[in-house]
């Protein structure tokens, strides 16, 4: 099998959009609206996701991709010797570049288990800071990042939300969530944290298109109206205001439609497990478990570059010279027929 032929399973994100969205955006094309997400399908969106998150009074905005989106909404929410809070695994300490370094802040990395920080590690962080008689010489830790689902498919239960934004309220300290796979997130059986859930718990959070079934787009929710002031002039600062927004509004009016977006990531988790179980029963090892739609299996060297030949999977870590691992990543638009052609590979 050459590699233009290989089993599509590196990313979330390698289809382009779901189909209702596509005639969506043709039946709307000749329409003439108002630019800047001031247009009525946007705000035909900001209506059903203030619905669906249970947040009658939230600010929406919706801006392209998610490292933008991250940097944007960290700057907004930090002063200028703030940091951020953040797993070491986290989207923001290893794969945007910099991207808030770039912008100011530094990302307060702390350690994880399986991709998720605890109330009390981020307590520790806090009580650290203002116990060390030097700390006016020191990066002030302003908020929280976290995802859900994790950079490594794990899920922050209800509880554990809770106890995290209980020790943020307590201490001052701004919650934000980044939820690029949210979708495969609501999808999946064993979670228990809703989009009302997060809406009450979190300052501020963005609901993932471009990976669940957007052509591009991310819609942040800020629940509290004006508790960021002036956030649209600060994302027309950061290049990231649209000037046609009505193609993300009719598109997150589109997900949001009969509970679309809570509904398209089971695809998704339906063949991750399917692949699990099939790995499972290979004997094959996994790095860690994960119960959403990314899988991370080590594997020989040898052996993942043979599999490579016939899937295309993406590299995760090296683990000594003998072992790696690779991420298996289903979507939306996950196809049965390929997931049974890579269970034969293996």
């Amino acid at each position: 099998m050459n590699k233009q032929n290989r089993l599509s399973f590196a990313s979330d994100y390698m289809e382009g959009a779901h189909p209702m969205i596509l005639n969506r955006l043709i039946e709307t094309n000749m329409v003439k609206s108002a630019g800047y997400g001031l247009d009525e399908f946007s705000e035909s969106a900001r209506a059903r996701i203030r619905a669906a998150c249970r947040a009658p009074e939230a600010d929406i905005f919706f801006l392209t991709g998610g490292t933008q989106t991250n940097a944007v909404m960290i700057d907004a929410m930090l002063r200028s010797y703030q940091g951020v809070m953040a797993a070491e695994s986290g989207h923001i300490s290893i794969h945007e570049a910099g991207a808030i370094e770039f912008g100011g802040h530094k990302v307060l990395a702390l350690p994880h288990t399986e991709g998720k920080i605890s109330a009390a590690e981020i307590d520790r962080c806090i009580q650290a800071y203002w116990q060390d008689e030097n700390h006016d010489h020191m990066v002030n830790p302003g908020m929280v990042y976290l995802s859900q689902p994790t950079e490594y498919g794990t899920l922050y239960s209800l509880e554990e939300l809770k106890k995290i934004s209980e020790v943020c309220r307590r201490s001052h300290i701004l919650l934000y969530l980044d939820g690029a796979r949210l979708a495969y997130a609501l999808a999946c059986p064993e979670n228990d944290v809703t989009l009302a859930d997060i809406a009450s718990l979190c300052d501020a959070f963005y609901i993932g298109g471009t990976k669940c079934g957007a052509l591009f787009g991310e819609a942040v929710v800020v629940p509290v109206h004006d508790s960021i002031p002036h956030l649209f002039s600060i994302i027309k600062q950061h290049g990231a205001l649209l000037a046609k927004g009505r193609i993300a509004g009719i598109q997150f009016d589109t997900l949001f439609t009969d509970g679309l977006y809570e509904k398209i990531g089971r695809t998704a988790i339906e063949e991750a497990d399917r692949i699990r179980k099939a790995l499972e029963e290979k004997g094959y090892a996994f790095a860690f478990r994960s119960p959403t739609n990314q899988i991370f299996v080590r594997f020989e060297k040898k052996q993942a570059e043979e599999l490579s030949e016939k899937i295309e999977m993406s590299f995760w870590e090296n683990i000594g010279e003998t072992h790696t691992v690779m991420r298996i990543a289903t979507s939306w638009a996950a196809c049965p027929e390929d997931t049974d052609a890579l269970i034969a590979c293996l």
